[in-house]
């Protein structure tokens, strides 16, 4: 096999990652929304948790984008 190709298939390997990360805040916007809807009183106290987790997720999608983009052309 080519080291291009090796590349190739490294960086789409990695970039499914960025699936994972859309996957997970779907779920997380998600049961959010139920819980307040359950408990609008609560909601509020709730929302830093979401960020935090909103943070969280999306910057494993950034760090799988940069892996499959330093395998891609490096």
């Amino acid at each position: 096999m080519e080291v291009e190709a090796a590349k190739l298939i490294g960086s789409g390997l990695a970039a499914i990652g960025m699936a994972g990360a859309g996957v997970g805040l779907g779920v997380l916007f998600g049961n959010y929304l139920q819980a307040a809807i359950r408990n609008p009183a609560a909601a509020g106290q709730e929302r830093v948790w979401l960020f935090l987790g909103m943070a969280l997720t999306e910057s494993m999608g950034i760090f799988a984008l940069v892996v499959a983009l330093l395998l891609r052309f490096v």
